[in-house]
C-alpha cells in the first residue's frame, strides 16, 4: 500500500509540475509568402503569447536551410506576454518552396516546428528605351 501511495504521489507531482511550465500560442504556424519575385529577400514574423505559468525561454530557433535567417526574442517571456520569431527568406531560386524553422525552449512542448511556404518567380525583364 505504501508503494502505491508513493508511486500515486509522484505521478501526480510530476502531472502538477508539467501544467506549470511555460507553453506556446502562436497566431500562426505556418506563413504563405505566395509569389516573390527572384532576388527580392521577404520576412514575416510569428508573434506568440506563453500561456503557461513559468517564463518561456528559447533556446535556439534553427532554419532547415542556408536560405532562411531567423531572429527572435532572446529574453525570458513572462505569462501572458507576447514574443516574436522573425524569419527572412533570400529567394534566389526560382522554384516553390517550403521551409521548416525548429523552435527549442523550455515549454512543455520543447519543440514547435514553423514553416513558410511561397514560390519564387523571375523578375519581369526590364525594358529599356534605348
Amino acid at each position: 500500500m505504501l508503494i502505491c501511495a508513493v508511486i500515486l504521489g509522484f505521478a501526480f507531482t510530476a502531472v502538477a509540475q508539467d501544467n506549470q511550465k511555460a507553453e506556446f500560442k502562436f497566431n500562426e504556424e505556418k506563413h504563405d509568402f505566395g509569389k516573390i519575385s527572384q532576388g527580392t529577400p521577404v520576412t514575416t514574423e510569428f508573434v506568440f503569447t506563453n500561456i503557461g505559468e513559468e517564463p518561456l525561454i528559447l533556446t535556439e530557433v534553427k532554419p532547415t536551410c542556408g536560405c532562411t535567417i531567423a531572429d527572435y526574442t532572446k529574453t525570458p517571456v513572462k505569462k501572458g506576454d507576447k514574443g516574436v520569431i522573425k524569419i527572412t527568406y533570400n529567394a534566389a531560386v526560382i522554384a516553390p518552396f517550403s521551409k521548416t524553422i525548429v523552435v527549442t525552449s523550455n515549454a512543455k512542448t520543447p519543440q514547435k516546428y514553423l514553416t513558410i511556404v511561397g514560390e519564387v518567380i523571375a523578375k519581369a525583364a526590364a525594358t529599356s528605351s534605348k
